[in-house]
Order: structure tokens, then sequence, then C-alpha cells
């Protein structure tokens, strides 16, 4: 079988990235990271729908980006926004997060021998974050190539980023056709320790948006 590693948060993205990686026949390894985030809803989230979809190893990298600060994802001095998505990068961005989660997602594909990295970033409907962008995945794939023995030996890993050029409403329509049960997913910055969303962030205001676009019930857990 071929072997895939896949970033796997908890949330509606990531884990449609899961079910289609399945779908296409990888043996899935799921890397989550606790990285100093508010809360570990979607920690739990991710453990358990690893293992609801068969995954051959679930992994969860523990680093402290709390102690670098600057997003109001991992520094409780700052308020996560509630107004609306802005136009331009919101603090809820996490300075360098992207480009170091693939880092280590980049090792373990290494040591697993496998031949694809999914990753569930978007550049349609989200929050303007710049690792997310088609140049950034395009920039980390040359990466990849130059800066590891796989890669060197020409048995480098392909970054997978099939949900990219799709609006939520889409990525939600592709989950429900793969059997996808989005009530099991964790996608709130303020998520309470039962996984409820908020309702107010940004996280939660693009994915009501894609249920009502999707013309599909929301069955997101809220806190009120």
């Amino acid at each position: 079988m071929k072997q895939a590693v896949i970033l796997l948060s908890g949330g509606l993205d990531s884990v449609t990235l899961l079910a289609l990686a399945k779908q296409e026949g990888y043996d899935c390894h799921t890397l989550s990271f606790a990285y100093g985030q508010r809360h570990t809803a979607e920690l739990l989230a991710a453990a358990q729908l690893s293992a609801h979809y068969g995954a051959k190893s679930h992994r969860v990298v523990q680093i402290d980006l709390a102690s670098i600060g600057g997003s109001a994802l991992t520094d409780h001095s700052l308020v996560v926004p509630v107004d609306g998505v802005e136009d331009h990068i919101p603090i809820t961005y996490v300075p360098a997060r992207n480009t170091i989660f693939l880092a280590y997602a980049l090792g373990v594909c290494e040591v697993l021998e496998a031949q694809a990295l999914f990753v569930g970033v978007n550049a349609v409907d989200y929050s303007g974050y710049p690792d997310c962008r088609p140049e950034f995945i395009a920039a980390f794939q040359t990466l990849a190539n130059l800066a590891t023995k796989a890669g060197v030996e020409g048995r480098g890993v392909e970054v997978k980023t099939p949900l990219i050029a799709m609006s939520k409403a889409e990525i939600i329509q592709l989950g429900v056709r793969l059997g996808v049960d989005y009530s099991q997913t964790v996608s709130c910055y303020s998520a309470d320790e039962q996984g409820r969303a908020c309702g107010l962030c940004d996280s939660c205001r693009l994915r009501k948006q894609g249920f009502e676009q999707a013309g599909l019930v929301d069955p997101t857990r809220y806190q009120v």
C-alpha cells in the first residue's frame, strides 16, 4: 500500500482530507500538534477521527508556539475577533505555523517512506493567512525536494493540497459524499472543553456559511 501522512487538526477541512486520502487508497498516518493553542478539544477530535478512519498511526507533536506569541490562538492576553472576517491578515494568524507543521510532517514522511503529504490549506474561504496560498505550497515542495535524503535520491514526497481551490461549501459537499460526520469535528478558535463552538469567530462564520451555501443542515454543536 502507498503511504501518506495527513495533517489532522480535528477540524472540518482536515477530516475531509483524511477521508479523501483513504478513498484514494493510501495507508494513512495522521499527525496533530499540541502547539499551545487555546483549547485541546480539537486534539481529542483528531484522535477520535483518526481511529474512526482506521489510520495506521496517530502522532501528536508537542510544540510550544505560545512561547513565541504573536497570535490570539496562542496568547491569552489577545482577544479572538468575533466581529466578522476581516480583509487583512487577522490576529488569529499563528506566525510560521504551517511552515513548522509541514517541516515536522516531512520528517515523518521520510521515516515512514511515505509518498504523499496531505495538508488541508485553502486559498478561497479562509482568513487571508499567507501560509495557505498555492505559492507557499509550491515553495515548500521545492524545499522538500532539496532538503531530504528521499528527495535527493528521487523518492521525494508529494505535497498534496486537494482542497486548496475549493470553497467551504464544496469541501463540505465532498465530505458528505465521502460519508464524513461533521458533528464530530471541531473548527472553532474558542471551543469549550466539550468541543462546542462559539459561533462567532472567523472559523465558525466560514463554517456556518459553508453549510448554508451547500444547502445542508449545520451539525455543529454550539455553546449557545
